[in-house]
């Protein structure tokens, strides 16, 4: 078909179309690629300073790497590198205690409100542990480490936050198993966290990741949930026997002071006696010597007057007073002469 039959069938717009083309070619035909260049320049002189600088902040540290290899670290603020991916800059927090939470999953911390914790059946595959008399417990616990050595945490363990949490549950696993659960459940929870720790150090410490810990704390230990209520009864039984000790032993306290008290009145009081006792015989004796002694000089003087305080001490004492004459055969009542005096009965009148 002649081209000029189109004008025929589509009236004007093969000649309109014609007439856009040109303006096309009229606008465009006057430009040259080095109109571009300042503009590409200026984009280049910004991609080059944006990949240039890198900002580090306080808590951490930058570790700059050329082509791969280590070249420097950096301390916190504004610093600069090679741009285009010539020098990388990786931030590593050293100032920061990272923590690593086994067991249970923290969801949310806001300050001023309850911490809210994440529950999944998957952390239990990490806490359920067997002990060293095969019972089973759930043990939920924390890791907080700091990074000492940015450069050997990034480049001499290929994933150090996962070698953290395997050999936290490799140690803690073989203490565990290695315990009574008795003791894992109750007073042995610092022996453990000392002794996870001292092993976790040593151990990351021979595969040179540049991690120091800073605690390792038992968060939660106990029984799995189908042996919980017999746990919980246990427990119980164990804290009344703990309580019926204490009271026996409060009351012991008291008692054994006082009893020992008692007895050491009563000693010193025999003591006293036996003193007195002693000193009493020892004056007794020295009486009697000396009596003994009178007596051998005047036996019939110290005779009588041994017979005469003899009655001074009896006769207060007596209801009734006889005078009795060894040559007389009845008694003679003997008159009262003061008033109010007894009756005194007597033998031989004056």
């Amino acid at each position: 078909m002649d081209p000029r039959d189109w004008r025929g069938v589509g009236g004007e717009w093969p000649d309109n179309l014609g007439d856009a083309a040109e303006r096309v070619r009229q606008q465009f035909g006057s430009f040259h690629p080095r109109r571009l260049l300042p503009g590409l320049a200026i984009f280049l002189v910004l991609v080059i300073l944006w990949s240039s600088w890198f900002t580090v902040q306080p808590e951490e540290t930058g570790v700059v790497q050329r082509f791969g290899a280590v070249v420097r670290t950096v301390g916190p603020g504004l610093h600069f590198k090679l741009p285009y991916g010539l020098e990388t800059a990786t931030l590593v927090p050293t100032a920061r205690v990272l923590k690593e939470e086994f067991g249970f999953r923290t969801a949310a911390s806001v300050p001023g409100r309850r911490t809210q914790y994440a529950d999944s059946p998957a952390f239990k595959d990490e806490s359920l542990m067997l002990t060293g008399d095969l019972n089973v417990i759930d043990v939920q616990w924390i890791v907080q480490y700091r990074i000492e050595d940015p450069v050997r945490y990034l480049f001499r363990v290929r994933n150090p936050r996962q070698t953290i949490r395997d050999v936290a549950e490799a140690v803690m696993r073989r203490i565990v198993g290695n315990r009574l659960g008795s003791d894992v459940l109750t007073v042995g929870r610092v022996a453990v966290s000392t002794e996870v720790k001292e092993e976790m150090q040593k151990i990351l410490g021979d595969y040179d990741t540049g991690v120091r810990l800073v605690t390792v704390e038992l968060q939660d230990v106990t029984p799995p949930d189908l042996v919980k209520p017999a746990f919980n009864e246990v427990n119980e039984a164990r804290q009344d026997r703990e309580k019926s000790i204490n009271q026996a032993q409060e009351q012991a306290n008291k008692e054994i002071p006082r009893a020992r008290g008692e007895a050491a009145r009563t000693i010193t009081e025999a003591e006293g006696y036996a003193v007195e006792r002693v000193n009493r015989a020892n004056g007794e004796a020295t009486r009697f010597r000396a009596i003994l002694l009178e007596y051998q000089r005047a036996p019939e003087v110290t005779r009588r007057r041994l017979y005469l305080e003899a009655l001074s001490t009896i006769l207060p004492g007596a209801k009734a007073l006889y005078v009795v004459d060894g040559d007389q055969k009845a008694l003679v009542p003997w008159l009262q002469v003061e008033s109010g005096g007894k009756a005194v009965a007597g033998g031989k009148q004056p």
